[in-house]
């Protein structure tokens, strides 16, 4: 459960704690997919931003934040079990990419 505490910081400072699990325990990938186009197997590159911990307190503090700053997520499951959290639509990985800058 989260504490009243770490509410107040992540409010107040949203991008600093989405930039800070990122590049903990995140990352930001150029994912693909193929579509056919007029008969043609094309392939197209997106870039991608992931986060995952095992603590629902940590991921829900992480969705909060997004919510907060305009993210638009969602949550990936393995065996019903939600661990992960994706970023894939443009706007959106825009914003990350202005605030939360390379991982290094």
């Amino acid at each position: 459960m989260n504490e009243p505490w770490q509410r107040t910081i992540v409010d107040a400072h949203p991008w600093d704690f989405v930039r800070g699990l990122i590049h903990s325990d995140g990352c930001r990938v150029t994912n693909w997919t193929t579509r056919v186009v007029a008969g043609e197997r094309k392939r197209y590159e997106y870039p991608r931003y992931f986060f995952s911990n095992k603590s629902d307190d940590i991921r829900r503090l992480f969705t909060d934040a997004l919510d907060l700053v305009g993210v638009e997520w969602t949550t990936l499951a393995r065996g019903g079990d939600p661990f992960s959290v994706s970023v894939a639509r443009k706007a959106s990985v825009t914003l990350m990419d202005t605030h939360v800058g390379p991982k290094y």
